[in-house]
């Protein structure tokens, strides 16, 4: 079965990508990551890659004008042969032209189960606030195709996890995390699988 060639898109601890990473060297997944792209030159996502040899880039308005960052983008993309694109807690929105050559080949994963909870500002312990707050009584990870609407490209796939009681954000957080890694495995492995069989 022929590799699929991930870009892999994050702004912080990069525990997600450590998880796609773990995916594809232990064969869970059939592909490679090929590059991983951040906006924070000290992000922790961009050590874990130099630590598993994969070719990083920075890519952000200090190193780039707002007019320049999604052409850079596709540039390092195509030099990378890039199959498909992974945001893992990219905090930026991508540029429109990124999205329309990469069309339904560019999946995020959202630490709640949308159209609850997405959309401008919802990421990160605020939506664990959010779930709290509103008293649902499940959350989830879900895995959708980027559009040029935040959090609003079609859903690929949901897991549920259970609001506890007696839970805040923080252990609600760490909950959703744990399954968020397992559940990034999972369906990029299905996901792998999929494009290779069409293509043969």
């Amino acid at each position: 079965m022929p590799m699929k060639r991930i870009a892999v898109f994050a702004s912080h601890n990069g525990s997600d990508l450590q998880a796609v990473i773990d995916g594809c060297q232990s064969g869970a997944i059939s592909a490679q990551v090929c590059l991983v792209i951040s906006n924070n030159s000290q992000s922790f996502a961009l050590e874990r890659a130099r630590r598993a040899q994969i070719p990083t880039l920075h890519i952000s308005s200090s190193t780039h004008s707002k007019e320049e960052i999604g052409q850079a983008m596709l540039q390092a993309l195509a030099d990378a042969q890039t199959d498909m694109v992974m945001l893992c807690g990219y905090m930026k929105q991508i540029p429109p032209e990124v999205v329309e050559s990469y069309e339904g080949r560019i999946f995020n994963i959202h630490p709640a189960l949308l159209p609850r909870h997405g959309g401008p500002g919802m990421y990160g312990i605020r939506v664990h606030e959010a779930v709290i707050r509103e008293g649902d009584s499940e959350t989830g990870v879900t895995i959708h195709r980027v559009s040029n609407v935040i959090d609003g490209g079609d859903i690929v796939a949901q897991t549920r996890v259970p609001v506890e009681e007696g839970d805040t954000p923080e252990t609600l957080a760490a909950r959703v995390l744990e399954r968020e890694h397992s559940f990034l495995v999972e369906v990029l492995s299905s996901l792998c699988a999929e494009e290779c069989e069409e293509e043969e």
